[in-house]
């Protein structure tokens, strides 16, 4: 997921809402954070009030480090039994195959959702958080994602939704000068409102998906290993006539790259940490499959140009963000030029059998 500012938004507490009759399931994927899943899960207990008909799904990701076991053990618990389902993968396939396996699971029961809410487990959903969700897409009959508020662990509001990746945007994502910002008009990346608003797309760390939205688009790519991956399912949404909104009404506290050690840096942070190979592989995927293999090749020249900007800012002494220092450079160089395979779709069909491995499986080594 890219990276979040901080505002300064505070969160007031909101009214109970309506009760929703819609069947709405929830999903979380684990990877390696049981305590983490539980916590998220003990928040949703009083959820439970505003639906007549709510499910949860945990799907733990083929940890391999005795999360299954402690979570199978948790939910099947007084307190969680009769309203969370437990699925166990035997490998690690990635956000999006994770969540596929179990979009397959749940719209093969006899009571099949009709909305899916994706819930990263770092997360802590605040009063009515999912409820505001599904209360939003039934009134909203055209959106077909609509995600939540995310906030930092002590309440101030965090970016959630964002724009699509331009030219300028990569530009600007690598020279770091706000001066280049300004003459280029590059469009802002984070979308701030104090009240809902349709957007590009919206975090995937607590976003609730129409299923007629992904009969008519297809759920994930399986071409992607983690990152990125929202944002082309949300751009297809786009084309099959589904928008994206942001509910700022439904908040939620997210602990960004629990699982993964990815985080946003913070502004006073002198050297910017090292994305992994697997987030500049995702980048380079999600602009070939959006716009196109020569657009990505584009963009790769774009950033090393925006590159170039900043270290001559640096040797001229005029440098004060943070340094990019030279791994991001050798790492551009080596992750982020498109190949053939980039553009080449792996997207999972709603009415087909569900994989045994993704797609990237086959191409990638992370």
């Amino acid at each position: 997921m890219d990276a979040k500012r901080r505002s300064s938004g505070r969160i007031q507490p909101t009214e109970a809402p309506e009760i929703i009759e819609e069947r709405v399931a929830i999903v979380i994927v684990n990877y390696r954070t049981p305590e983490l899943t539980e916590n998220c899960l003990s928040k949703l207990k009083d959820e439970r009030r505003a639906f007549r008909n709510l499910r949860v799904l945990v799907v733990d990701g083929g940890s391999g480090d005795g999360s299954a076991e402690r979570l199978a053990v948790s939910i099947a618990g007084p307190e969680f039994h009769d309203w969370i389902d437990f699925l166990a993968l035997p490998i690690n396939g990635g956000f999006g195959w994770a969540n596929n396996q179990a979009i397959y699971r749940l719209m093969a029961s006899s009571e099949s959702p009709l909305y899916i809410h994706l819930l990263n487990p770092d997360a802590e959903i605040e009063p009515w958080a999912v409820s505001r969700l599904a209360s939003y897409l039934n009134r909203h009959s055209n959106v077909g994602a609509v995600g939540s508020q995310l906030l930092e662990p002590d309440g101030s509001c965090t970016d959630s939704a964002f724009t699509f990746p331009t030219l300028r945007g990569e530009f600007s994502r690598t020279a770091r000068t706000a001066l280049f910002d300004r003459i280029l008009r590059v469009p802002p990346l984070a979308i701030r409102a104090s009240s809902a608003i349709q957007v590009d797309w919206a975090t995937g760390a607590s976003v609730m998906l129409r299923t007629q939205a992904l009969r008519d688009a297809g759920l994930f790519d399986e071409g992607f290993f983690l990152y990125h991956e929202e944002v082309e399912l949300m751009w297809r949404f786009r084309r099959f006539g589904w928008h994206t909104a942001l509910e700022t009404q439904s908040r939620v506290r997210h602990i960004g790259g629990s699982a993964t050690g990815v985080r946003p840096p913070r502004s006073s942070v002198r050297v910017l940490p090292r994305n992994p190979k697997y987030w500049l592989r995702s980048r380079v995927r999600l602009l070939a499959l959006t716009r196109g293999i020569a657009f990505a090749a584009m963009a790769f020249l774009v950033a090393m140009l925006g590159y170039a900007a900043w270290y001559c800012r640096k040797y001229s002494g005029l440098a004060s963000a943070a340094l990019p220092v030279d791994h991001g450079i050798r790492d551009h160089l080596a992750y982020s030029f498109p190949r053939r395979w980039d553009a080449l779709p792996a997207i999972a069909e709603l009415d087909a059998p569900a994989s045994c491995r993704p797609a990237w499986m086959e191409r990638e080594t992370f």
